[in-house]
């Protein structure tokens, strides 16, 4: 199972966005699993009132969202770990550097070139055209990313390695 975890700051704008719209990308697959967090968030707060508009107008339904910090389990869980900027990434490696190997900028992998390697906007606080840049940001950055996983994937147990798969194996 790939295990895909979205990183921003406050959980409540690009990463929720981010975490819908992959999961639109890969609503026929079983083998993914994804969720998202901020490394400043405000547990139980819903997403942004424009984050909530334009999903919901293009069918993806984010009502039940509840913002998370993100934390060790969530890190351990992870087999992909995609930060909207450098100082996510920066601030996810100073907390927990032995998760750094999985850490990615969301635009690493993206076939724009204007987009690979740019930091993901933040639209927070601002109205709602810029909520709608991200989300066109990230419909352009996502294929990519998910294809760069899809090619590069190793499951561990596939490799033989069933203690990844059953810790408590003897």
């Amino acid at each position: 199972m790939k295990s895909v975890l979205f990183v921003c700051t406050g959980n409540t704008c690009r990463s929720p966005m981010a975490e819908a719209l992959f999961r639109d990308l890969i609503k026929e697959r079983s083998d993914y699993e994804v969720v998202s967090a901020g490394v400043a968030a405000a547990p139980g707060m819903p997403a942004s009132k424009h984050t909530t508009a334009i999903l919901k107008e293009r069918g993806l339904n984010r009502a039940d969202f509840a913002s998370r910090m993100l934390d060790e389990a969530m890190l351990k869980n992870a087999t992909h770990v995609f930060a909207m900027s450098g100082h996510h990434i920066a601030a996810i490696e100073d907390e927990f550097p032995e998760h750094s190997d999985k850490i990615y900028l969301i635009s690493e992998f993206a076939a724009d070139d204007k987009l690979r390697g740019k930091d993901l906007s933040d639209p927070f606080g601002q109205g709602r055209s810029a909520y709608e840049e991200t989300l066109s940001d990230l419909e352009k950055m996502l294929p990519s990313l998910l294809a760069y996983i899809d090619k590069t994937w190793k499951d561990p147990a596939a490799d033989g390695n069933l203690e990844e798969r059953n810790p408590n194996h003897e």
